[in-house]
């Protein structure tokens, strides 16, 4: 019983260790979202035009900034897509995969449907010091209340969600 009690220590005291150091990188690669962001006019694949301060004002955006050449992105791509049809306030901005017709056939490959700005040159993504993707990035009445990079679950983002609104 001493040693079971022993190693339970162990592993709460390992995953409270690796919870912080998942912290520490968190803020570490947190992007900045540059100067007057909330008002600059965005444009969707499927020609919707938007602003971050206003998709963000009744309920918190979550953007995803990710690249169809990114690996981790093929795993969670498809949970933003899910969140997305399910109702959830998502944008995603894909970064360096080519031009606007190039990246629908990707997604249509892929079957994948949600709201995609295209950043071909990596402009958008730039501006805000995305250096890591994916990165999910929550904002709330247009400011940034979250961020948090590489691969996180559906569950992960529905719960950031959720959290922001509270």
């Amino acid at each position: 019983m001493a040693r079971l009690k022993r190693w339970g220590r162990e592993i709460a005291l390992l995953l409270l260790m690796l919870a912080g150091i998942l912290f520490a990188m968190d803020l570490w690669r947190a992007p900045q979202a540059p100067p007057a962001f909330d008002s600059q006019r965005l444009t969707t694949l499927d020609g919707a035009t938007l602003s971050l301060a206003q998709r963000s004002q009744e309920r918190p955006l979550l953007v995803y900034f990710w690249a169809s050449w990114c690996g981790v992105c093929r795993y969670t791509t498809p949970s933003v897509a899910k969140l997305a049809q399910q109702g959830g306030n998502v944008l995603s901005v894909a970064l360096r995969s080519g031009d606007d017709q190039q990246l629908a056939a990707w997604l249509a490959a892929k079957r994948l449907s949600l709201p995609v700005v295209n950043d071909p040159a990596g402009e958008l993504a730039a501006r805000w010091q995305v250096g890591v993707t994916p990165t999910f990035v929550i904002i709330d009445k247009g400011k940034v209340v979250q961020s948090t990079t590489g691969w996180t679950s559906y569950w992960g983002m529905k719960l950031r969600l959720w959290w922001a609104a509270w």
